[in-house]
């Protein structure tokens, strides 16, 4: 019987495998969008911030009269990223790094896209890094002077992002069994 180069066998690919991986394709999708985004978004973020800022405290907002410690959170963000920029421009291109990485991380979902069983120490990988978040936001937040309810927002980044990455790994574990029975 043919197989793989390690050694296992062709499994016959049945319907409600394909389904599966599709799936699997799909919600890897998503995540690598995101991380995507995230990351391009961490490149412009001088422009970004005032953008935020000006569309948050525009006269149809409510955040000026619900939530204005938000307002005063992003005009000191904006005023800080400025003068950092005007002064010392070089300290952003740590941002350009972190939008490097979470470009280059995307890639490396690549793997789990093509071969799920095989790669699915991506996935677990990136459910680490998820929970690694809300430990380096209630550690470096208070270091750094960040409120807590933005700690809070960081930490939304690591608790949404593993929910995708639980769901992918239950159905690689189910194209697993079904590939082993096969």
């Amino acid at each position: 019987m043919a197989g793989w180069p390690d050694g296992r066998a062709y499994a016959p690919i049945t319907e409600e495998r394909r389904a599966l991986r599709r799936r699997i394709r799909w919600w890897l999708s998503v995540f690598i969008v995101c991380l995507v985004l995230s990351g391009l978004t961490a490149f412009p973020l001088v422009t970004e911030v005032r953008w935020l800022e000006e569309l948050l405290g525009s006269a149809g907002s409510p955040v000026p009269e619900h939530a204005p410690g938000l307002l005063e959170w992003l005009g000191r963000i904006r005023e800080g990223l400025a003068a950092t920029d005007a002064k010392y421009p070089f300290v952003l291109y740590g941002t350009d790094w972190l939008a490097f990485a979470h470009l280059a991380i995307a890639v490396a979902f690549y793997g789990p896209f093509r071969d799920p069983v095989r790669n699915i120490w991506v996935i677990e990988f990136g459910m680490i890094a998820c929970a690694g978040i809300i430990p380096l936001a209630l550690i470096c937040g208070p270091i750094r002077g960040i409120p807590f309810y933005w700690q809070l927002v960081d930490m939304s980044f690591g608790v949404f992002g593993v929910i995708p990455l639980l769901i992918v790994r239950r159905m690689i574990k189910r194209l697993e069994a079904y590939e082993l029975a096969a």
